[in-house]
């Protein structure tokens, strides 16, 4: 298998492949991403698996997370699978199963609860609900869209995102606040969390909006983004359930493994589990 090369053409064609497979605009572009970044290493020259080794051996040297690195070689593989060069794939580094995750990046609850406190005393009403709904339901930010006035007067909402349909329902407290923000606010049809120009808020303007109350709220904004919310949720719901396929299927994850990132516990509540086990005599 003699002279392969990546050009601009086929990086063109396998993003059109990915829109196929119903990607969504987020994976694309990183996908995509990932690609350009490795053919500016290739710089032209034929694709080996000895030149992607050597870049997969560059990413370790340049200290990248190993979730990063894994992600990157994900995108490449992908794109070797679509042109028939699978022989070129490699293989992602091994990763320990992590049982505990680092107690400066997850939010707790009463963080969330500053937070919300925080967006009200600004008079940001569209943010406090924002910030509420995605926390009690679990969803995306991407899933921001399917909250309508139809969804809200339902109680629940219909999401289609990656090939999949699921329900996510809205309690009644929740319905309560958007009812009455959609009669405030003179809405009535369609996504109720828009800009001024009527697009559905965006993942960076609801971000740069959270950070703006991380020093009111007294919170490291290291914590502060709306993924976050979605993990306190997970959190929540499986310290009442203890049932993952559920939370899985409420999350809508294909895989149980992937929800398991979402509820691990901080080092310390680990430490503290493992104290009350009383085993030194």
């Amino acid at each position: 298998m003699k002279g392969r090369k990546l050009n601009q053409n086929q990086i063109e064609e396998f993003a059109s492949y990915l829109k196929r497979e119903e990607k969504s605009e987020n994976t694309i572009e990183k996908y995509i991403r990932d690609v350009k970044v490795f053919r500016a290493y290739v710089n032209g020259a034929e694709v080996t698996k000895e030149i992607v080794v050597a870049y997969k051996n560059k990413l370790l040297s340049e200290n990248y997370a190993a979730r990063s690195i894994n992600s990157m070689i994900a995108s490449i593989n992908s794109l070797f699978l679509f042109l028939g060069w699978s022989d070129l794939k490699v293989k992602s580094i091994k990763l320990q199963r992590q049982i505990y995750c680092p107690e400066e990046k997850e939010l707790t609850k009463e963080e969330y609860i500053r937070l919300v406190h925080a967006a009200k005393q600004k008079g940001n009403e569209r943010l406090n609900l924002i910030i509420q709904t995605i926390c009690s339901t679990g969803i995306r930010v991407s899933e921001l869209q399917y909250i309508t006035v139809e969804a809200i007067r339902r109680g629940k909402a219909v999401v289609s995102l990656k090939g999949k349909i699921r329900t996510v329902f809205i309690v009644s407290d929740l319905q309560k606040k958007l009812l009455r923000y959609i009669t405030e606010q003179k809405i009535t049809s369609g996504a109720i969390f828009i800009t001024r120009s009527g697009k559905p808020m965006s993942r960076s303007n609801i971000w740069r909006e959270m950070k703006s109350l991380c020093e009111q709220a007294r919170v490291n904004t290291q914590k502060v983004f709306p993924h976050n919310l979605r993990h306190l949720f997970a959190r929540t719901f499986y310290g009442i359930e203890k049932d993952i396929a559920k939370l899985a299927d409420i999350l809508g994850h294909s895989s149980i493994n992937t929800t398991r990132i979402y509820i691990i516990t901080t080092g310390d509540e680990h430490r503290q589990r493992m104290e009350n086990m009383r085993l030194i005599i």
